[in-house]
């Protein structure tokens, strides 16, 4: 493991006013979002359309890396230019989704553990070979009467922790991504209350295993109520506070980053919530943004009404990235 190889990727890709750009949707989630608005399902649309994304210019002032799916990584641009050679010409850091997707975790119903431990090592060498900097991990939790439990919150840690040893021993950036689903009728402070919890689990295990902490970034969800809530308690400065306090006492400062992902808000909440924060004080640690649909929302919606008009829809993706680059440095206007 070198140290100060991860030190400088995360400080790259923490650095103001910049966020990461994930478009590393699944094959199975890229065409469910294509089939709602008409788009052929097909390798070559989502080549198409990725490309649209990865070439789009001057993301790189917003924009310090992307999170690429395993189909686009290998994919290239019509000149025949890889994808991965454009994003490296833009001084933009690679990144690679390397969890295989969530399986039910025995005896305890509506409860997912993620799998993709098994080959992890030597899929990472070959994306390090590709260019690829850092890789990204998600867990999810799902707020009911009874989940999640302890027991999950534990499993997942322990693979977070495995993935993590693995990339730091390559001297990739892992990005864990715990995140609490929106979906329900939680109370914020219900949202505090299991966000904290599973931070408790997972630094302790983060710890204990010797994981590098000042060699990763968290990627979570913000503390927000269920979207089926009837107290949404949704007003950015209520978000801001609630998220920011978990944060503050519940993550060690010595973490090397943390960004956000949307998670089911929309885009205009996402960006103020995070410019919320960035008003309340000076923060410990690097505060920014991953979002994936809160900056393609725009661009995809254009692509798919006229696929002709490239330029019109980079121009939308990169508005998006400018607002949020803004929002991650606490400038961002309505």
């Amino acid at each position: 493991m070198n140290k100060d190889k991860l030190i400088e990727t995360v400080a790259r890709l923490v650095s103001p006013p910049k966020g990461i750009l994930a478009i590393d949707e699944s094959l199975s989630t890229c065409n469910k979002r294509f089939e709602k608005l008409g788009v052929p399902t097909t390798e070559e649309k989502r080549r198409e359309y990725r490309e649209l994304l990865i070439t789009a210019p001057e993301m790189e002032k917003y924009i310090s890396g992307y999170i690429l799916f395993d189909e686009t990584i290998r994919q290239s641009a019509k000149d025949g230019k890889s994808f991965t050679s454009i994003l490296q010409a833009k001084g933009i850091d690679i990144g690679i989704k390397v969890d295989q997707g969530l399986i039910d975790f025995s005896s305890h119903p509506g409860e997912k553990i993620t799998q993709g431990l098994e080959g992890l090592s030597s899929r990472l060498k070959e994306y390090k070979n590709m260019g690829a900097t850092f890789a990204k991990w998600r867990v999810v939790y799902s707020i009911g009467e009874n989940t999640p439990s302890g027991d999950c919150m534990k499993e997942n840690a322990v693979i977070l922790v495995k993935y993590a040893l693995i990339c730091q021993e390559l001297d990739i950036v892992p990005i864990i991504e715990p995140e609490v689903l929106i979906d329900g009728d939680h109370t914020i402070e219900k949202c505090y209350e299991i966000t904290a919890g599973n931070f408790d689990v997972l630094f302790s295990e983060l710890r204990d295993s010797n994981v590098f902490i000042s060699g990763i970034v968290l990627k979570t969800s913000m503390v927000l109520s269920g979207k089926d809530a009837e107290d949404k308690s949704s007003s950015a400065e209520k978000v801001a506070q609630m998220t920011l306090r978990c944060l503050k006492e519940h993550v060690p400062e010595h973490i090397g980053g943390i960004v956000f992902l949307s998670g089911g808000q929309g885009d205009e909440e996402a960006a103020m919530n995070l410019n919320t924060m960035h008003q309340m004080g000076s923060l410990p640690w690097p505060l920014s943004f991953s979002y994936g649909r809160a900056i393609q929302n725009p661009a995809f919606q254009s692509w798919a009404k006229s696929p002709a008009d490239i330029s019109g829809a980079q121009a939308l993706l990169l508005a998006a990235a400018k607002n949020n680059s803004q929002a991650s440095i606490g400038q961002y206007k309505k």
